[in-house]
């Protein structure tokens, strides 16, 4: 005889990723936020300051070259959101993000090398869609090389390959170091504009070549969600419920490597961007399930770099740099919704 009590004991609750509906409104309400936040800093950025009358053919010209910042920001967010999140989840490690393996070290070395070799022209030397598309190309070779290397025969694991990643780019860190320490003056201070994230690195002329990468390898690891869900069970749960753990984890990788060279090769270095967003998005989202956590994520970390670039703009007059106040404000956000949650 079933006991009454069981059907109002576990009335609204159910086995799915949002078990019950307070934890399902809240998740929607939070979403919701979320979009109104985006649409209303996208909206800022066109309107706000804008000299020409609303609805007049200077205000929207004026608001399209605008656009232009905007869709750099989506993208950026897309690869830094579902590459973080997704490289966490392979690696099970929350605390570390796709940077570590040395992408923006590399970055830094490519940049610093061209200003050594050929000075202030140096900075010019890899602006154009072929250098694009080269430093896109090397950043991948040389990470899914990485990961071909650390991740095959039986010591292969991804502790070591994390480790390696690591001194890898500790090492491409004091190499760049050690060149800008030999510059003079005025080729350093041309440098540093590089080397700080900004929207003001990105190019139109790179869109035709960003946008399809990023939906194949965005799209291919949203669209393997309840794999990814499975993944962050371990290892061995993962090969006992019949799926190639090493295979799954080296697509993923090489996908994860696409998306963070694309926004690397785009806008420069962003290392606190993805570790933030990603950790809003599980205190947000308060799932397991990657199907809810990747729009977190990605809606997180446009309303993050709207807000940043008008703030940078508007108040410190500093346009597009935005590592300065993602660096700053980021890490305070994250500490207190660390110390009200007391985990990760």
């Amino acid at each position: 005889m079933t006991h009454p009590a069981l059907g109002t004991h576990h009335a609204g609750r159910s086995a799915g990723p949002l078990p019950t509906k307070q934890v399902r409104k809240r998740y929607w309400i939070t979403l919701s936020i979320m979009i109104g936040l985006a649409l209303f800093f996208a909206a800022g950025l066109l309107a706000w300051d804008n000299p020409m009358p609303v609805g007049s053919d200077g205000f929207w010209i004026i608001a399209k070259l605008r656009a232009s910042n905007i869709l750099t920001m989506v993208i950026v967010a897309a690869c830094q959101a579902i590459a973080t999140v997704a490289f966490q989840t392979v690696t099970n490690n929350r605390i570390i993000t796709p940077s570590i393996m040395g992408f923006e070290a590399l970055y830094r070395v490519v940049q610093t090398g061209a200003v050594f070799v050929l000075g202030v022209a140096g900075v010019t030397f890899f602006t154009g869609v072929s250098q694009f598309v080269l430093q896109v190309a090397i950043m991948v070779g040389l990470s899914v090389a990485l990961y071909g290397w650390l991740l095959s025969g039986k010591l292969g694991n991804i502790q070591i390959m994390l480790l390696v990643g690591i001194i890898i780019g500790t090492g491409l860190g004091s190499i760049s170091t050690f060149m800008q320490r030999l510059l003079t003056p005025s080729e350093f201070d041309v440098l540093t504009a590089r080397l700080f994230g900004s929207m003001a690195n990105a190019d139109m002329s790179y869109m035709p070549v960003a946008i399809p990468l990023v939906l194949i390898a965005g799209g291919y690891l949203v669209l393997s969600s309840k794999k990814m869900n499975i993944l962050a069970l371990g290892k061995e749960t993962t090969i006992n419920l019949g799926i190639n753990h090493r295979r799954e984890v080296m697509k993923s990788l090489f996908f994860i490597s696409i998306l963070m060279a694309v926004t690397t090769a785009l806008v420069g270095p962003l290392t606190f961007l993805g570790f933030l967003v990603a950790t809003l998005a599980y205190q947000l989202a308060d799932t397991y399930d990657h199907r809810f956590i990747y729009p977190m994520s990605f809606l997180i970390g446009f309303v993050v770099l709207a807000g940043a670039y008008f703030i940078m703009k508007n108040v410190f007059y500093a346009e597009g740099v935005v590592g300065i106040i993602i660096e700053a404000v980021g890490g305070i956000t994250f500490l207190i919704f660390i110390l009200r949650k007391g985990r990760l």
